[in-house]
């Protein structure tokens, strides 16, 4: 490692931290330019559906959104690109534009109007909408004047010129319908201008539209790029940065996934897909459909996209029953893992289903043993035994917001994506109480979460997979577990990327809400045969381990890696891809090294006599993206150690326990050693 390196590309991004041998406090990202004017009399920002707060007096921001209600949602299916830990005081995360900021913040296309402001009722000149499209296109800013760059690329390339001439007063604020022509313009120049238009009639200022700017704002307005502020436009007024962000994250195009598979890591695997975006479940050999309870009954199908056994809507007890789905194509992978298509036991439509003493089989693809789909959906299922042969097969799958509780399971899956433990699209929740899960294929984690998944007492394994993965804003939460994980160095779909035993990351795909993920685990026992034992990208997450026994068979894995990565599957965006992790271990003894790029952060506090043996370094982010702050900041509480085993360059320190620096010394990220 490159320590001057490293302390060169934090010092000239404008990071370099101020510290005491024990402290740091780090300045911030480099700010963007304020705005011309800040907003003092801005009508509340655009809102999703023609829903509008109502006007504020004094600057007050818009009252919460009702019952929960997201931020709007992206247009065509589109998905924010990157997830940060904002570091704007003034964007609370219930914030109806939170997600479209953090998309465009972690993209690098909007900053911050100071270290900790965002400025979100700030209106917008030329030069900053420009400047965000130009980022967009893949421009860097100049060195000189700000914008400078942005305004010869915008003309060069005719998406401003003869109607849109900002060049004498490129900061002064700009109109809503020359934002509009802007967009409208750089659209054609990327060849992705939507079809179809408005007449505006539902506006009732549609008819204050300039001439030159009419086709641009039907366009957009008819892609619902722009949804107005109830009935009106106001095309001759500004509009706020928060408005900003959240029209800009429509125009974004996602990045596609790959080559990954659903139930591994990497987004949809190839042939078969473009599931149908209304539920599709084929067809069911069996279809219970009335409460009532049925006992030693068997039920099969090999049927193509069919069901051996479907409980729908129904209140349904079911004891001591088998299901065998022997055979039958899908033909559709996602309707497979999103609806439950093919599935051998399908509960749907608000099904309430317990099942104990079951024997359940399926050897065909897509055929996950028993699936829970739909809000008010709930399995609840005992003493069974699940066992899937195919690809694309798990043994318990949850989607759409169902609900599966299961205790004493036997799971055993051999197909590759059929982790053991499974969710999908919509996610929901799962509990799972003892038991054994088992997973033989490849990108077959035994536990992969798009949903909110809690484990006890159980035995889960992963004999050719990483051992657990979570994607995007879910959760996995395992308690007296005992876990282990045999990453492929080349059949994972992304071992090229990273070999690693538990996977925390966002891939865009669209199958997981972005937002924070969650790990903990509670006792039990870690075990990883290859690769890193955690590795973090694209996501801001919180971990958690407290007296979890940690076994790395691989003499070369790191305890933790938190970096970016080559966006080659559609993870964010290279160079702005990095992860957010805050990591606590509480009474913990953790062994080995942790790294974090400089485009990612690591919050790492040891407490409750935890005991840390290893080295925490910042490495050069690999796609030389723009560094960001407090990379490294760790925090000893009382009573907890740490022992370095090397050299150890990170931002900052805050130390009530003790450091066994064994020879070895630590660099702050403002040049400071400290040592023996």
């Amino acid at each position: 490692m490159n320590v001057k390196k490293v302390l060169a590309i934090i010092a000239a991004a404008g990071l370099v931290v101020s510290s005491s041998a024990y402290a740091a406090e780090a300045d911030g990202i480099p700010p963007e330019p304020p705005a011309a004017n800040e907003n003092v009399g801005e009508q509340p920002p655009e809102m999703p559906n023609d829903q509008q707060p109502p006007e504020m007096p004094n600057n007050q921001q818009p009252p919460e959104m009702p019952n929960n209600q997201q931020p709007p949602e992206m247009s065509n299916g589109q998905q924010p690109q990157m997830n940060v830990k904002l570091p704007f005081t003034d964007v609370t995360d219930d914030a109806w534009y939170y997600d479209a900021v953090a998309m465009m913040y972690g993209m690098g296309i909007i900053k911050g109007t100071s270290d900790t402001e965002f400025s979100p009722e700030g209106t917008l000149s030329a030069a900053q909408i420009l400047t965000m499209l130009y980022r967009t296109d893949g421009g860097t800013d100049s060195d000189d004047i700000w914008y400078a760059s942005a305004m010869n690329w915008a003309a060069a390339n005719g998406i401003i010129g003869e109607n849109l001439d900002f060049a004498s007063a490129p900061e002064e604020d700009i109109t809503r319908e020359d934002m509009m022509l802007v967009i409208y313009n750089y659209l054609v120049y990327k060849n992705e201008l939507p079809e179809g238009q408005s007449d505006l009639s539902e506006f009732t200022d549609g008819i204050d539209v300039s001439d030159y700017a009419l086709t641009a704002v039907k366009s957009l307005v008819g892609a619902e790029i722009i949804q107005g502020d109830g009935d009106t436009l106001r095309p001759k007024s500004t509009l706020t940065r928060a408005e900003t962000a959240t029209i800009m994250s429509r125009i974004i195009k996602p990045q596609s996934p790959s080559d990954g598979m659903n139930g591994g890591p990497g987004g949809t695997p190839p042939g078969g897909f473009g599931g149908s975006e209304e539920v599709t479940q084929g067809t069911a050999a069996n279809t219970v459909s009335e409460d009532g309870s049925l006992k030693n009954m068997s039920y099969e199908s090999s049927g193509d996209d069919e069901n051996a056994l479907r409980i729908d809507g129904a209140a349904v007890m079911l004891d001591g029953i088998s299901v065998n789905k022997s055979g039958g194509a899908s033909s559709n992978t996602e309707n497979g893992d999103f609806y439950g298509q093919n599935a051998a036991l399908l509960a749907t439509n608000g099904a309430n289903v317990t099942i104990t003493k079951a024997d359940i089989k399926s050897d065909a693809k897509n055929g996950n043993g028993v699936f829970s789909y739909g809000k008010g959906t709930v399995v609840n299922i005992s003493d069974s035994t699940i066992t899937t042969e195919n690809d694309n097969s798990g043994g318990i799958q949850t989607t759409g917001g169902g609900t599966t509780n299961a205790e004493n399971l036997t799971v055993d899956t051999s197909g590759n994506s059929a982790a053991a433990i499974r969710s999908d699209r919509g996610g929901g929740t799962v509990t799972a109480d003892g038991g054994t899960y088992t997973s033989n294929g490849y990108n077959s984690p035994a536990v992969y979460s798009t949903a909110d998944i809690t484990v006890k007492n159980a035995e889960l394994t992963a004999n050719n997979s990483e051992a657990l993965v979570i994607e995007g804003k879910n959760s996995i939460a395992l308690e007296n577990c005992t876990v282990s994980g045999n990453m492929s160095d080349t059949k994972g779909s992304s071992s090229d990327e990273n070999v690693h035993n538990v996977m925390i990351y966002q891939s865009m795909s669209g199958d997981a809400d972005v937002g924070t993920s969650s790990f903990s685990m509670n006792g039990g026992t870690l075990t990883g045969i290859n690769g890193d034992m955690i590795y973090v990208t694209n996501t801001h997450a919180v971990i958690s381990l407290s007296g979890v026994k940690i076994v790395n068979k691989d003499a070369d894995g790191c305890l933790m890696r938190v970096t970016g990565n080559s966006a080659s599957r559609g993870w964010g965006k290279a160079g702005s891809n990095g992860a957010q992790a805050e990591f606590t271990a509480d009474n913990q003894i953790l062994n080995g090294d942790i790294i974090v790029d400089t485009i990612s952060s690591l919050d790492m506090r040891l407490t409750n006599k935890s005991e840390f043996t290893g080295t925490v370094n910042i490495t050069e982010n690999v796609q030389d993206g723009a560094a960001v702050a407090n990379n490294a900041v760790i925090t000893i509480d009382e009573g907890s150690v740490w022992t370095l085993t090397g050299d150890c360059v990170i931002t900052s320190i805050e130390n009530h326990g003790t450091i066994n620096y064994n020879g070895h010394t630590i660099t702050l990220a403002d040049g400071t050693v400290l040592g023996e």
